[in-house]
């Protein structure tokens, strides 16, 4: 779905709204397509419908697809439903009910005023499917207050996450570290322990496209972190926050319209997180790598699996809670 390709693009970047895209459509052709960017600015119905116009497209009586239930009430910019019936369109069709009690069921009843038809993607469908996960984020904050928790670990084959020496770092594969890396790029904030500072002294920035707009979140009890740490010293844009306790830091991630957290490092974090019940996703990347009682860099690979579709050697196991 073209729009939901649209709204992925502002993962990572919109927070406290949710990741929203849209497309015009007229006569069977795309005439403009937008994104919602980042808090304050254009909503993606209005910048597909911009979008439009720079493109010299008349927007009268075209059909505008969303993914989700446009909004009905001006907010820090005006009022989605406002604009579609300024801009003349006659068709709208969303995938996904706006989680927000404020909102939900009230754009229908805005443009029904005017006679425009505003109808709901089967929720049953694929495209209805992938437009709910772009805002599960911002489904749980809307209605909990608190971020969207999602907990990656990497494992040996016996079930290790690092060597007897403490070494955690390169038990997965670059591939896999790729993906670890363009995870970064739609979250808003990385939590690791305090550990994984001391020990592999991350820069918890994303591997790829840049996200300036990630923070990065260490849990430390003690507060007794190298002042030289990476994120603390590389200069990046990216806050640094520092708290003693994971539920409280979630808390605190939440009043600042954190949306989701990707918790990447220390056993003992992602123990404490799942004790508490705050996890509700996890991503086990499980290596072909025998470690026992070896150093990582010893380690022995045993086999290369057939199936290497996801993340190259290593295979990717994706649960949601």
């Amino acid at each position: 779905m073209m729009a939901a390709e649209e709204a992925a693009k502002g993962l990572g970047h919109t927070r406290p709204n949710p990741a929203v895209g849209a497309v015009l459509v007229k006569n069977d052709k795309v005439i403009g397509k937008g994104h919602h960017r980042k808090c304050g600015c254009d909503h993606a119905e209005v910048d597909a419908i911009k979008n439009a116009r720079r493109r010299k497209n008349d927007t009268k009586g075209a059909t505008i697809y969303v993914t989700l239930e446009p909004c009905s009430k001006p907010g820090r910019v005006g009022a989605c439903t406002d604009a579609i019936i300024a801009a003349g369109i006659s068709r709208v069709v969303y995938a996904v009910a706006d989680p927000n009690p404020t909102n939900r069921g009230k754009a229908k009843r805005a443009l029904a005023k005017h006679g425009i038809a505003c109808e709901k993607f089967d929720p049953k469908s694929l495209a209805a499917d992938e437009c709910d996960k772009l805002i599960r984020g911002f489904r749980k904050h809307v209605t909990t207050g608190l971020p969207y928790v999602t907990v990656k670990i990497a494992m040996s084959l016996d079930g290790k996450i690092c060597d007897d020496y403490g070494d955690a770092r390169w038990i997965s594969s670059a591939a896999a570290r790729k993906f670890t890396g363009s995870l970064r790029e739609r979250v808003d904030a990385i939590m690791v322990g305090a550990e994984t500072v001391r020990k592999d002294n991350p820069s918890l920035l994303s591997h790829g496209q840049r996200n300036d707009d990630l923070v990065r979140v260490i849990i430390s009890k003690s507060g007794n972190l190298p002042k030289q740490a990476q994120i603390f010293t590389d200069g990046e844009p990216n806050e640094t926050l520092v708290f003693g306790d994971a539920k409280k830091a979630l808390v605190e991630l939440g009043k600042k319209g954190l949306t989701h957290v990707l918790c990447e490092g220390g056993l003992q974090l992602a123990v404490s997180l799942a004790q508490a019940g705050l996890v509700d996703e996890w991503m086990s990347v499980v290596s072909p790598v025998i470690i026992g009682k070896k150093r990582i860099a010893q380690a022995v690979r045993p086999f290369v699996p057939r199936d290497e579709r996801i993340l190259g050697p290593d295979i990717l196991c994706h649960f949601s809670i």
